[in-house]
């Protein structure tokens, strides 16, 4: 569910292929429910067992750490290569699997204290909630340039929506700052709390990869921007499926991103009381 490596090779196909509703409910609820169960395991399941019962903590910690590390190498490096928008975001949301699972790995580190524990959790119900806002309006502005046959989802149908439609334009580019992890979004608090998290775990070498690839997701987030605001399109984006509930979508997340990045102090304490619960 959460589209790691190596379990991830039925998500660009599917993400591509289903109606956009349906992917933006896989990219997010899926991905939001495998997650919070993965996260209970670690801290309530596997902190109960020891190597006197056959379970060793410390080795699914290690194998935690290689996939988080895998999964944001693959997912970034082939979302460069990308034409289609919904096939770009099928590799983007991999790309972020991996982020939440340094979180993972941080919680499930051997002779942690609990409040760096707690603070790992923290961080990724932080990122889950900025991953959530971010990937629900990028898929309904996705939705809304969707023509009713399935087409308009290529990247060059991009190409100067800031003429014909600037709201649209403006939303899509805050989405892909907050997936870049731009400051005064909900991405770039949830990317410097899990890599504080994975630096207090120790975890070094996977928070210098989750860095390294973040500065490489830029390149095809951006590109999205330019295409937008640099390009022209003689023919225009007809925004078909620009219904009314779609923009209170696009601009009620929009208001979730912003407010997730700018508002840390309110959402931080309102995430610390979900988690111990």
């Amino acid at each position: 569910k959460v589209a790691a490596v190596p379990f991830h090779m039925w998500t660009p196909d599917v993400y591509e292929g289903s109606p956009t509703p349906i992917t933006a409910y896989m990219s997010v609820a899926a991905k939001v429910g495998g997650f919070a169960a993965l996260f209970r395991l670690m801290i309530v399941g596997l902190s109960g067992f020891s190597l006197n019962e056959g379970v060793d903590p410390a080795a699914w910690q290690s194998a935690i750490q290689v996939i988080a590390a895998l999964t944001l190498i693959l997912g970034n490096f082939v979302a460069l290569s990308q034409t289609n928008i919904k096939r770009m975001l099928a590799y983007s949301s991999i790309a972020h699997a991996g982020y939440i699972l340094m979180a993972v790995a941080a919680v499930g580190s051997a002779g942690l204290t609990p409040n760096i524990v707690n603070t790992a959790a923290q961080a990724g119900l932080v990122y889950l909630l900025a991953y959530a806002f971010t990937n629900l309006g990028a898929f309904a502005v996705v939705l809304a340039l969707e023509n009713k046959d399935g087409t308009g989802t290529e990247l060059s149908d991009f190409n100067g929506l800031y003429n014909s439609r600037p709201m649209l334009a403006l939303a899509m580019a805050v989405f892909m700052f907050s997936l870049t992890g731009i400051p005064l979004t909900a991405g770039f608090m949830g990317k410097w709390l899990v890599f504080s998290a994975a630096v207090q775990a120790g975890l070094i070498p996977l928070a210098i990869i989750g860095v390294l690839t973040s500065v490489i997701s830029a390149f095809y987030y951006v590109r999205v921007i330019v295409n937008m605001f640099l390009l022209t399109d003689d023919a225009g984006s007809p925004a078909t499926g620009e219904t009314a509930g779609v923009r209170y979508a696009v601009y009620a997340s929009m208001a979730g991103v912003l407010i997730v990045g700018i508002a840390v102090p309110f959402v931080t304490n309102l995430v610390s009381m979900v988690s111990l619960v």
